[in-house]
């Protein structure tokens, strides 16, 4: 999926790390049909990559998310696409929540 490959994309270009997709469209019920979850390293960091993520898939697909939640503390920012749901996580929150293994049902990729 094209808004899936730009907002991957996105993210490496400010070098977010450790970055996993979760494809949930055969799930029932779900929320949207994919998760992208990534990594920073500090709250500058994950607001770097959230601001990318925004601004890149804007410029490439047009697509502006619905709603942006966590910018306040960046521990853990969200970006709702509509049908795709952007993750940014510092590692402390990443673990604490483990959003992959609440959706281990869903396809999980890793991205190298």
């Amino acid at each position: 999926m094209k808004l899936v490959e730009k907002i991957i994309e996105a993210i490496e270009n400010k070098k977010g790390s450790n970055i996993v997709t979760i494809d949930m469209r055969r799930l029932s019920p779900k929320p949207c049909d994919w998760f992208v979850i990534a990594e920073g390293s500090s709250n500058i960091h994950v607001s770097a990559i959230a601001d990318e993520v925004e601004d890149f898939v804007r410029q490439e697909t047009k697509e502006k998310p619905i709603a942006i939640a966590g910018r306040d503390n960046a521990e853990w920012i969200a970006l709702d696409y509509g049908n795709v749901m952007v993750h940014i996580f510092q590692r402390h929150a990443r673990e604490f929540y483990d959003i992959e293994q609440l959706w281990a049902d869903g396809k999980i990729e890793k991205i190298d």
